[in-house]
């Protein structure tokens, strides 16, 4: 999941050439970008817009912190919000269909979806936990799925 920075791609990271390193700086924010996620835990919400924030701050500054920033909003997004909406939507499609008495077969099911799905943003706080200790450590950490795309997705 991680590397070490080479020069090669710290020309992605800096955006000052192919002999660049990350700055210490850079690395704070960084890995403060991935550990947005802890106001999730407070506030149940501010973590993502908080990741935005620094992606913003940096966009034009640094491409390092603004990648890890970019890829903290969305991986944030997929754990937490998407997480609970899939949860919603199971309770709302049991409810629904307690009306007609199916629903009342499905009360298990979904106990069980909701207790799995459940777990999706404490793996998620676990693993963007780790991902600012390694860019901390000046490795350049990869998302799993969620990395390359938002790659693709800067460098256009």
């Amino acid at each position: 999941m991680s590397t070490e920075i080479s020069p090669a791609s710290a020309d992605f990271q800096s955006g000052s050439g192919p002999a660049a390193a990350v700055s210490g700086d850079e690395r704070t924010w960084a890995t403060l970008a991935h550990w947005t996620i802890l106001l999730n835990l407070v506030t149940g919400f501010l973590g993502p817009i908080a990741a935005l924030i620094v992606y913003f701050m940096y966009r034009d500054r640094s491409r390092y912190v603004s990648y890890h920033a970019m890829q903290s909003f969305v991986f944030q997004l997929i754990t937490w919000y998407g997480g609970g909406l899939l949860v919603g939507l199971v309770w709302s499609i049991t409810g629904l269909l307690s009306i007609v008495l199916v629903g009342l077969f499905l009360i298990p099911i979904a106990c069980v979806v909701t207790a799995v799905i459940g777990l999706l943003p404490v793996g998620g706080l676990v693993y963007s936990v780790w991902a600012g200790l390694e860019t901390n450590q000046g490795k350049d950490f990869k998302y799993w799925l969620v990395g390359d795309w938002v790659r693709g997705t800067l460098t256009g």
